[in-house]
């Protein structure tokens, strides 16, 4: 981050006010990284995030809002920063350092729809199973700032946007709903995410109003590519799970394994994506093919689960669950551990899990029920948390997708 942002020292460069916005679980860190970069340059700077800082920050104001859920917290940010991007002049050139968490911790609903209502509307996709793609369709069109609203406030100011990217793919508009620019979904796909993921009744009356207004044109889309409304800006992207894989691929041949990166855009469900990486690893152990053991395979991406129980857990460690049984009739010692790069997976105190051919046996002496009556219930934590197999870091202050190895 510190080293891109001395690169592009020069599209900083304004005859006016230069200002700083970090919004994401990075904000405190990328803001820090300004400061130092910026010095006394930056004329004002705010940084919203999930929780307190843990880097000192000098000229940044920091703001908390929550997380996963948006809150009254973040509305209040969300106002600060689209009056401080509403107070720039063409002169001036506002720095979004944009990192995961943004959507949530930036709300800020169209007129007409409450923040309840929006913040229920995302809880009850959450645990449809929606994607990534699907979730941010619709909170773009309920949103003034995200799908490009921010940097449309900020015209005819330059933009300028850092981001850690936290999305399969890297798409600008996904990350962080894309506050900063071009919004190339529409109101119709909003609807559709809706009625595909069985939500679109469920929703507030508010909400429905005013997509389908939107959809027949009585309401302004949001800024697609090309729009005159949109200023001058620049887009780059800092970090991302690609990094994160080279980075695992070198610490693991450090290691003595044949390090080989499967994919960086892991998507479907969680235990379905766990299951298929497991015959990789086996065919490796069998024949050796694509890579011989002793071998550790990457992948890397965001998968989802279809929430139909009530137990506790999440993406990664409902992955590693669906691995235990298959695992006990592997031909030699094998391991698979999953984890989220925020530290934070679904709705538990910890990052991911790891489990091995003996997890199913240690289970066994426990007397614990079978994995698949925990899959039934999406209560993976519960079955991991009793074989002390959960991955427990805290929340590391970034966030660039999840990070799936496997040993053997």
């Amino acid at each position: 981050m510190e080293r891109r942002l001395r690169r592009r020292e020069r599209r900083l460069r304004c005859k006016g006010r230069l200002v700083a916005l970090a919004i994401g679980k990075a904000a405190a860190r990328m803001a820090a990284a300004a400061e130092r970069v910026l010095g006394d340059r930056l004329d004002e700077s705010l940084a919203v995030g999930s929780a307190r800082p843990d880097a000192r920050l000098r000229r940044t104001r920091f703001l908390v809002a929550g997380h996963p859920l948006p809150d009254g917290r973040g509305m209040r940010a969300a106002r600060e920063a689209l009056a401080l991007a509403e107070a720039l002049t063409a002169d001036d050139v506002l720095l979004v350092l944009l990192s995961g968490g943004a959507s949530a911790l930036l709300p800020l609903p169209v007129p007409g729809v409450s923040l309840r209502d929006k913040a229920a509307l995302t809880a009850l996709l959450l645990r449809r199973g929606a994607t990534i793609h699907e979730l941010n369709a619709v909170r773009k069109h309920l949103s003034r700032i995200k799908g490009g609203g921010l940097a449309r406030a900020a015209r005819p100011a330059r933009v300028v946007t850092l981001a850690l990217s936290d999305v399969v793919g890297d798409e600008p508009s996904t990350i962080g709903s894309g506050p900063t620019v071009p919004d190339p979904t529409r109101y119709a796909d909003a609807i559709a995410a809706l009625r595909a993921r069985g939500c679109w009744n469920q929703a507030a009356p508010a909400i429905r109003r005013h997509l389908l207004a939107g959809a027949r044109g009585a309401v302004a889309e949001t800024p697609k590519p090309g729009d005159r409304d949109l200023p001058r800006g620049f887009f780059e992207i800092v970090g991302s799970n690609r990094l994160s894989l080279e980075a695992a691929a070198r610490e693991a041949r450090h290691a003595g394994f044949r390090a080989l990166v499967l994919t960086h855009r892991l998507e479907g469900e969680a235990r379905e994506a766990g299951r298929t990486l497991l015959t990789v690893l086996r065919a490796c152990l069998e024949t050796g093919r694509p890579a011989r053991p002793p071998v550790c395979l990457l992948a890397s991406g965001e998968t989802t689960v279809s929430v139909r129980g009530r137990g506790r857990g999440g993406r990664n460690q409902e992955l590693v669950l669906a691995c235990v049984e298959p695992l006990a009739r592997f031909p030699r010692p094998a391991v698979v551990a999953s984890l989220a790069t925020d530290g934070v997976d679904g709705r538990s105190d910890a990052a991911g899990a790891v489990a091995d051919d003996t997890s199913l046996a240690r289970a066994g002496a426990r007397r614990l029920a079978p994995p698949q009556a925990f899959l039934l219930e999406n209560d993976s934590n519960g079955f991991l948390a009793a074989l002390g197999d959960l991955i427990v870091t805290g929340p590391t202050g970034t966030n660039v997708l999840d990070l799936s190895l496997l040993l053997g």
